[in-house]
């Protein structure tokens, strides 16, 4: 199955302590708040991400949409903070840690979400509050929204083998519950 991953959310450590007021009033693309948020947030352009900067020197790096984006943008940001806060080193050599990817898939078939729902454990639907339906597959680790239309986002992994894995997983278990449903006489398609 083809997938798109969106979004790419990665840990790193710039190996020492922020001062997040002196970079918020030195670097016009960060917000700090701190009675909202403990955490700057720095909005970089290339690559379009964005990034939460803790006192203790963690950074959480969100939006990339692989792993070189986030690798830049954690130079980037050092660079950035090395300007003003010495003790920061660049980051030559990025280490840092996929928390989340999550990814678009379809499944190219029209889903009967009631009928997924009641036929596959660990579904929650319940179309008044959100028009698609979770299903929480435990090994891999995921978490998928099906949509009526096919459409699937998956979240959760924490490795691109493990989205593969879970997407795989999950159009085995939706294509077993549309064959059930088409032997038992039931419309695939719903009006």
């Amino acid at each position: 199955m083809k997938y798109e991953i969106v979004n790419l959310v990665a840990s790193a450590s710039l190996s020492g302590t922020l001062d997040l007021y002196e970079l918020a009033m030195s670097i016009p693309n960060i917000e700090y708040e701190p009675e909202q948020f403990p955490g700057a947030i720095l909005k970089l352009r290339e690559p379009k991400v964005s990034m939460l900067l803790f006192k203790n020197g963690k950074v959480i790096c969100s939006g990339a949409s692989n792993e070189e984006q986030v690798a830049q943008a954690i130079r980037k940001a050092s660079k950035l903070i090395n300007e003003i806060q010495k003790d920061i080193k660049v980051q030559r050599k990025v280490n840092y840690t996929v928390v989340n990817l999550v990814a678009t898939a379809n499944l190219k078939t029209t889903l009967d979400l009631f009928h997924v729902a009641l036929n596959l454990d660990n579904v929650e639907y319940e179309p008044e509050q959100f028009p698609g339906a979770i299903l929480r597959i435990h090994d891999p680790k995921i978490t998928l929204l099906l949509f009526k239309n096919g459409k699937v986002i998956c979240a959760g992994a924490k490795r691109e083998e493990l989205l593969k894995k879970g997407l795989n997983k999950a159009a085995k278990l939706v294509k077993n519950i549309t064959k059930q449903k088409k032997s038992s006489g039931d419309n695939l398609l719903v009006e």
